[in-house]
């Protein structure tokens, strides 16, 4: 195997032996339910061969044989007990680590930035979390169990058989082994393939995924049929690779049942020959006991490694998750901090200095704003004006880490690159032109801001952010249930919606961006009201084109010029400097 190939199986290996800590005692009992059920095999098959012996050789009548018959029922009832409670915790074993895993991701993928250049698209993100963790069941769930009953219950049959008869003995402990060898030798090819069809699946799933919620820009502009195609091909592509899997998965299974019929027909013949004294390696005379016995047995060693190649592609399947994962969203190992940067954390009010910044496009290809300077002593509010396009949004973006930039951003005379993500996150604002509203009730979307806020403090924003005089005219008033990306709200009532969660905030710095679009006269300096009074003692900057509500601020700055440059607004006879 070529050392990079080893060393990712490595890599992949530890990963999924982290998360079945995870698996807690569930996956214990998954595991040890199946040992328990081959131990009782064993005694089972003993006593059903001393029942044939008694019955055939030695004569004795049915009454006699009663008890030891019952006990066999016994047995295997016990054994479809053990049988059924192995695989039912299994599989809640496994849905405890996709559920870890899948929280862990989440985590993950929240704590990016959404600027983030690496960030998966959105559709290979949910192909990641749902598809692709799905997939790991089946090596908690089957391969992790049967491969302890491989490695163990074949040792233990044959410790059991050698005292027996060594024959036999010596025969079990030396084919069965030969069996994972060979299989190691198919899984290498299969390992390959598997990876190859679990980069198709999430390729196609989130192309997919991403066409979906493009359908209406494909059909404006007339690629539809194009788009198709490439999702047919892209499907005939995953049709290929999964039959390439499925048959070295037959092939894997047909070396497995090739071993298998060998050691059992070499145990039969054995046993044969010895009965019609054809064979004399034994001390003493075989007994039809032990000779049943064996013959008993002689599957039964072989089952545990047949089940194991039945479930050895769940592993190489597993491994191929883990790395398209790993691929998509990072290593899914790492420790996240938990989500507490959405919890408000009370501060004083955060002084924001810049010094020399530019900011570029994502592609770094043209300038948006170039070696801007700005000091905003903390408590102040001040607006910042311009023409679409200025830059206003880019910098409340930067001011917050969401964008790159050069230069320096100073909050509270920090660094922002020192600022940890959960401290700055619980200490700022930002509210952009386009906030995010889910499909959830008005109060929930609200409550997003603080998930513990009491229903009072919900409506309490509600009404600061004047969402209670659209919603009063609602069946349900807060209760109202909206659809998702604010389907059934205006984009003044949406703006709104998003607006309230400030008042569930206590940040030190608020960035607002647009607050008072598509809102009229009256409504806009009410809001502004509301704003500049819960805004003292806190830093607000606000992007706008309204020149009324900049007038409200302490200062106001125009983004103006070629290079984009900051310059103050000239005095006006409502008192902005």
């Amino acid at each position: 195997m070529h050392p990079v190939s080893a060393q990712k199986n490595k890599t992949k290996a530890k990963a999924l032996d982290g998360l079945t800590r995870k698996g807690g005692a569930a996956l214990l009992i998954a595991i040890a339910a199946p040992l328990a059920g081959g131990l009782l095999l064993v005694w089972q098959a003993w006593t059903l061969a001393d029942v044939l012996g008694r019955a055939i050789e030695m004569g004795e009548p049915a009454a006699a044989l009663v008890p030891p018959v019952a006990l066999i029922l016994g047995l295997l009832l016990m054994r479809a007990l053990l049988g059924a409670l192995g695989e039912q915790a299994g599989l809640i074993g496994a849905e405890a680590i996709k559920s870890h895993l899948r929280r862990g991701l989440m985590v993950q993928l929240l704590a990016r930035s959404p600027r983030a250049t690496d960030t998966a698209p959105s559709g290979i993100a949910a192909a990641a979390i749902v598809d692709q963790v799905d997939a790991l069941e089946g090596y908690f769930a089957r391969y992790l169990p049967a491969a302890m009953q491989a490695a163990l219950l074949p040792l233990i049959f044959g410790a059991i058989i050698l005292p027996l008869d060594w024959v036999a003995g010596v025969l079990f402990l030396v084919t069965a082994p030969l069996i994972p060898v060979f299989m190691a030798l198919v899984g290498w090819g299969a390992q390959l393939a598997t990876d190859r069809q679990a980069r198709a699946l999430s390729h196609l799933s989130g192309r997919f995924a991403d066409r979906l919620r493009g359908l209406l820009t494909l059909k404006l502009f007339g690629r539809e049929a194009a788009e198709t195609a490439g999702i047919i091909d892209a499907s005939e592509a995953l049709r290929l690779r999964t039959l390439k899997v499925l048959r070295i998965a037959f092939l894997s299974s047909a070396v497995l049942e090739f071993f298998a019929a060998l050691g059992v027909a070499g145990i039969a013949l054995y046993v044969g020959l010895t009965f019609i004294d054809y064979l004399q390696l034994r001390s003493s005379p075989l007994t039809l006991q032990l000779g049943m016995f064996l013959l008993l047995m002689a599957p039964e060693v072989y089952n545990p490694l047949r089940l194991f190649a039945s479930h050895y592609h769940d592993r190489d399947t597993a491994r191929s998750a883990m790395l398209e994962i790993e691929r998509q969203l990072g290593n899914p190992a790492a420790e996240a901090s938990p989500l507490d940067d959405i919890a408000p954390r009370p501060g004083p009010a955060l002084a924001l200095r810049l010094t020399g910044v530019t900011l570029r496009t994502p592609d770094r290809m043209a300038s948006v704003a170039l070696d801007l300077s700005l000091d905003v002593p903390a408590g102040q509010t001040i607006a910042l004006l311009g023409p679409s396009g200025s830059g206003k949004s880019t910098l409340l973006e930067a001011i917050v880490g969401l964008r790159e930039h050069t230069g320096e951003i100073l909050l509270d005379g920090r660094p922002l690159g020192q600022w940890p993500e959960a401290e700055l996150r619980a200490r700022s604002f930002l509210l952009t032109q386009k906030p995010r509203i889910i499909h959830a009730s008005l109060a929930h979307n609200i409550a997003m801001a603080s998930p513990g806020a009491t229903r009072q403090a919900i409506e309490s924003a509600a009404e600061r952010a004047l969402v209670t005089d659209f919603a009063l005219g609602l069946p349900e008033g807060l209760d109202t249930l909206v659809g998702e990306d604010g389907i059934g709200l205006s984009g003044g009532q949406a703006q709104r919606v998003a607006l309230a969660r400030l008042f569930l905030r206590d940040p030190g710095l608020i960035l607002l961006d647009e607050p008072t679009a598509h809102l009229d006269a009256n409504m806009e300096q009410e809001i502004a009201t509301n704003l500049l009074a819960y805004a003292k003692g806190r830093t607000m900057v606000i992007a706008t084109h309204s020149e009324a509500l900049a007038a409200r601020m302490e200062k106001a700055y125009r983004l103006t010029g070629g290079d984009l440059f900051a310059t103050p607004l000239p005095r006006t006879k409502r008192g902005v400097a």
